[in-house]
């Protein structure tokens, strides 16, 4: 999961949010919510690799975390308010199907 706060006072700084955010999706990643995107993994170690690949497309200026959940803990998660996004619909169906 990738959380991040980015500046986007000046058309530069928009500019620089939206590559880093188009990165995310072309990386397989999908919005859950603005500014949080998740990631399936299938091990460890393609998590290690994809947070390599972050590191070298994080922005100067921000603040961009990660966290690192399992399936049981996401699939734990609560909404409180709203829906779930169509990608983690298809994503809970696909994990049934696996499981």
């Amino acid at each position: 999961m990738v959380l991040f706060d980015l500046p986007v006072t000046t058309k530069a700084e928009r500019k620089v949010a939206t590559q880093f955010r188009q990165f995310l999706l072309h990386d397989g990643y999908y919005m859950m919510q603005y500014s949080c995107y998740c990631r399936i993994c299938g091990s460890y170690e393609m998590a290690e690799k994809h947070e390599r690949r972050l590191q070298a497309h994080v922005p100067e200026k921000g603040s961009v975390r990660t966290l690192l959940v399992t399936e049981k803990q996401f699939m734990r998660m609560k909404i409180l308010v709203g829906n779930y996004v169509p990608n983690e619909r298809r994503m809970q169906s696909e994990q049934l199907l696996l499981f």
